[in-house]
């Protein structure tokens, strides 16, 4: 290259480089103006130009914090060594850490194991029996895995995640629940086993003016691939309040498995029009199993907890057959889309608190064994898993748990259809990064080792099948800094009816 190119391409990138400042000198000159003029934003009107950045650090530093800032046991609603356990998990990765535990046991209600001096030797484990649900029912239900996938609709989200998960789940050998939001083929494509979940609004089974459609729900009933059906009173997310898909979710493929319009917000009535009391409830439940022919059971996060008194009380009164087939307790910190913030902060009972309570009232009701209990909510690691069957839960399902699994970030844009890893958009250009295929392993490897992790823990207890764990098993440090046994905290209760 010679000297008279150089110069000329010196030129060119000087000219450049004026117009561009020139540009940026004419932008800040508009925005100068806009942002004193305008009336909406104060720190604009007060700091023209500069105020801007502020709006752009409050949108970084979400991002920051998560990757740069927080330490490893401090993030909420999951912190980086639980969400980085489940990676692990999902890609078969070393799952071992060295140098000792970064989480402080001394916090009040920390949950501790209590290890067995002889624990039981590998030729002494077991796999998990299968436990059947709805004895009574035409077609009972019997699962072997004790871990399963939580309700997630499509239109929450994509295709692609909800292929991932129906794949994955068949792979596991583990149910996955529909969510609300209806039966979508992509449910179906992995063959998994199901769980339809009726929600307020009755997507997927409802009629023109929203009522319940007994045809199209006993053409769900005869469907091979649904086991169970689920009537959702209230999740964790929103206790009070029906489902929230914003508009912009609410795609044409959507719009037509819910019988709703196209792009308008999806929002289902806070609770089912023909339930207002106890007896109507039992009486619902009785009219879906008989129609169905499945276990039928009921989904809810405790408020005050008199009202299970009340419902089994009615139960007795009525008989035992009428009962629930299941109950799926939530917790009020579960939930993985569009929430009001006063909902989600403030209403319901968690589940460290509701689980004992129900377990405990259903014991002392001679229910316990006729009603099966599905734990929810916020439980993602072995060590989870392992408290709530040790406290009396027979089955444990996770919705954030999975959606890590294959790929969620905890960006914090469910609602927003901007989600970067494809699992909560029907952005094509965002879902196209999310194979199906290669997610489905991550699903089922993620299930292989959770289970692995509880198993690890029952034995270190003494106990050859996780479903053996109990309160003695487990100890939970109280405000002193020591710990009390579970079995202290939540002492047995005897059945009253016999």
């Amino acid at each position: 290259m010679n000297a008279n190119t150089l110069l000329l391409v010196a030129q060119w990138l000087f000219g450049i480089f004026v117009l561009l400042l020139f540009a940026g000198i004419i932008a800040v000159v508009v925005m100068y103006i806009v942002d004193r003029t305008q009336v909406k934003h104060t720190v604009r009107r007060n700091f023209p130009v500069i105020g801007r950045f502020r709006y752009l650090f409050e949108t970084l530093g979400e991002f920051f914090r998560q990757y740069f800032f927080a330490m490893d046991r401090e993030e909420m609603p999951f912190n980086r060594a639980q969400r980085s356990w489940v990676y692990r998990a999902a890609k078969n990765a070393d799952r071992t850490l060295p140098f000792g535990s970064t989480r402080d046991i001394g916090v009040n209600g920390t949950i501790i194991f209590a290890n067995a001096p002889y624990p039981p030797q590998a030729e002494d484990q077991t796999s998990p029996e299968p436990l059947t649900i709805g004895p009574n029912c035409r077609e009972p239900y019997s699962p072997v895995s004790y871990f399963h996938i939580a309700g997630m609709s499509y239109g929450a989200l994509s295709s692609v995640a909800v292929r991932a998960l129906s794949k994955g789940a068949k792979q596991a050998g583990c149910w996955f629940n529909t969510g609300e939001g209806g039966l979508s083929p992509y449910h179906l494509e992995g063959g998994c086993d199901l769980v339809f979940q009726i929600g307020t609004a009755k997507y997927g089974v409802r009629t023109a003016d929203g009522k319940l459609d007994e045809e199209k729900l006993e053409e769900l009933g005869n469907h091979e691939h649904i086991k169970m059906f689920e009537i959702k009173l209230s999740q964790g997310a929103k206790p009070g309040k029906g489902g929230i898909l914003p508009g912009i979710k609410v795609t044409e493929e959507v719009a037509a498995i819910r019988l709703i319009p196209v792009g308008q917000d999806s929002i289902s009535p806070n609770r089912h029009p023909e339930v207002s009391n106890n007896s109507e409830l039992l009486d619902f439940i009785d009219k879906i199993r008989k129609i169905t022919g499945k276990p039928t059971g009921i989904k809810f996060v405790m408020g005050d907890p008199s009202w299970i008194d009340e419902l089994v009380d009615e139960i007795h009164t009525r008989g035992t057959e009428c009962a629930p087939d299941f109950i799926t307790l939530d917790s009020a910190d579960g939930g993985t889309a569009a929430s009001p913030q006063p909902l989600m902060d403030y209403v319901g009972l968690k589940l460290s608190e509701s689980l004992p309570v129900l377990v405990d009232k259903l014991i002392a009701a001679d229910l316990k064994e006729r009603i099966k209990i599905v734990a929810s909510g916020k439980m993602i690691t072995p060590s989870d898993v392992a408290w709530a069957l040790a406290v009396g839960a027979d089955f444990i399902a996770s919705a954030r748990g999975f959606m890590f699994s294959i790929g969620c970030i905890q960006a914090m844009q469910c609602n927003r259809n901007t989600c970067p890893t494809g699992v909560t958009t029907h952005d094509k250009k965002l879902m196209r990064g999310l194979d199906p295929h290669e997610k489905s392993v991550r699903v089922a490897n993620y299930h292989k080792y959770m289970e692995y992790g509880v198993n690890i823990i029952a034995h270190s207890c003494g106990v050859s099948d996780p479903r053996q764990l109990n309160r003695r098993h487990a100890r939970v440090v109280t405000h002193t800094g020591d710990s009390i046994s579970l079995a202290q905290r939540y002492p047995p209760v005897v059945a009253r009816r016999q």
